[in-house]
């Protein structure tokens, strides 16, 4: 699966993180995503999403390193689930690894966006919403 063009994107995405580089991580999104931040918030659009890693990258103090450890996507025509196993690290933060889940959509001109980016995957319905 690393070569389906949705696992580059995931890559780049993580790259772009890694680096602070919140500018070129909207490329990734689609204009109307959704980021769930924690349980119970959500960042939608484009300028919430980046307000929203500008904050955890800040909590952080600029360390946050984030990877797939594995990733699974199921594909069907303009319309991708990406099932992965998200690991996080920070000078502030233990390790943690999550079961993220991200949903792409492929555009008119054959690019494809994430449209909703969900790091707590599965964790949502065990978690109280805020």
């Amino acid at each position: 699966m690393q070569d389906h063009p949705v696992a580059r994107l995931i890559a780049a995405a993580d790259d772009a993180i890694n680096a602070g580089d919140f500018d070129r991580l909207m490329d990734f999104y689609a204009e109307d995503a959704v980021l769930v931040v924690r349980p119970g918030l959500n960042a939608c659009g484009k300028a919430q999403i980046r307000q929203a890693f500008s904050a955890v990258s800040a909590h952080f103090n600029h360390s946050l390193q984030v990877s797939q450890d594995a990733l699974h996507i199921l594909h069907n025509g303009a319309t991708a689930l990406a099932l992965a196993r998200t690991r996080l690290r920070a000078d502030t933060l233990d390790e943690a690894c999550r079961d993220a889940t991200y949903v792409f959509a492929q555009d008119q001109d054959g690019a494809w966006r994430c449209a909703i980016d969900n790091a707590y995957g599965h964790r949502l319905l065990e978690e109280p919403s805020v």
